[in-house]
């Protein structure tokens, strides 16, 4: 019953672009350093194979920042790859001066496997695992950032890290059967249930939610907050939709904010905050987040 269930929820949850917007190749042979199509070197970006519990290999890429303070592990929309999202990578992190981990769900872009809630699970683990063994990346210097579907394995790795530094939810969602109706009681046949993760999380939250959301109700958004122990003034983006919120002013602006305050609670000092860049990021269309129903 158990596998029928996850089954039926893989079906109305996940869209992983097909084909994959992007290749995985080694350069100059089997020996030679991983590369992703569309990358240029100059963008130093590094990539991934990361292998989960159950064997799947995950395609990873940390986008390192030589000023960076901090680390955001960014888990993306469920109708996106990261062929699709490169330049959003950018864009952010020049913007908030961090290095920035991206990742690809079992069943996406070049990942293996299938996707299913709990194979994000496994992916997100396998990821921050790379991030502790590789770069040396402290839970206190670590944001998790989930955007939509991506808001599951967040919050999911968000309730079992104690030091988190802080947390960033984007057009977030309080379950998936939450999606589809009102219901009041969790069902133990829901998927992604971050109404009561998000009760498990220790560390600072922002939510940012558009208020014409027709995807995911803005009161998703609303919900988290309330429930979130250590709030964050949250973003409530007049007018925004579910997948354009990185095309408005206010987006980068406060997320600029959200990094300079997680900067000084981490060396406990009241400084001056510094001036806020416009920001350079224009809606575009990769950000295909959130689909539920058929196909």
């Amino acid at each position: 019953m158990g596998n029928v269930t996850s089954s039926v929820a893989a079906r109305f949850a996940f869209f992983p672009p097909e084909p994959a917007t992007y290749e995985v190749f080694r350069e100059g042979g089997a020996e030679g350093r991983l590369c992703l199509s569309g990358l240029s070197p100059e963008r130093n970006v590094a990539v991934h194979l990361v292998e989960t519990k159950v064997g799947n290999r995950v395609v990873a890429t940390f986008w390192r920042h030589p000023l960076a303070r901090f680390t955001l592990l960014y888990s993306h929309g469920n109708a996106a790859d990261l062929g699709q999202m490169l330049d959003l990578f950018f864009e952010l992190r020049a913007h908030l001066r961090v290095n920035i981990m991206s990742y690809d769900y079992s069943g996406y872009g070049a990942s293996t496997g299938k996707p299913s809630e709990f194979n994000t699970y496994y992916d997100i683990e396998a990821v921050y695992d790379c991030l502790k063994k590789e770069y040396g990346i402290k839970q206190e210097d670590l944001i998790l950032y989930g955007q939509s579907v991506g808001s599951g394995p967040t919050l999911h790795l968000a309730a079992r890290l104690q030091k988190l530094r802080g947390v960033v939810l984007h057009s977030a969602i309080l379950s998936g059967i939450r999606v589809l109706y009102p219901v009041k009681l969790t069902f133990w046949f829901d998927i992604f249930k971050n109404i009561d993760k998000i009760r498990q999380v220790n560390c600072p939250v922002l939510v940012i939610h558009g208020t014409a959301d027709d995807i995911v109700d803005w009161t998703h958004g609303k919900r988290l907050w309330e429930l979130s122990k250590e709030k964050y003034d949250p973003l409530w983006i007049k007018g925004g939709g579910h997948c354009n919120l990185e095309s408005y002013p206010q987006y980068i602006r406060h997320l600029r904010r959200f990094i300079n305050a997680m900067e000084k609670l981490s060396v406990a000092k009241q400084t001056t905050q510094s001036s806020l860049p416009t920001s350079t990021i224009t809606e575009v269309k990769h950000n295909k987040c959130l689909r539920f129903g058929k196909r």
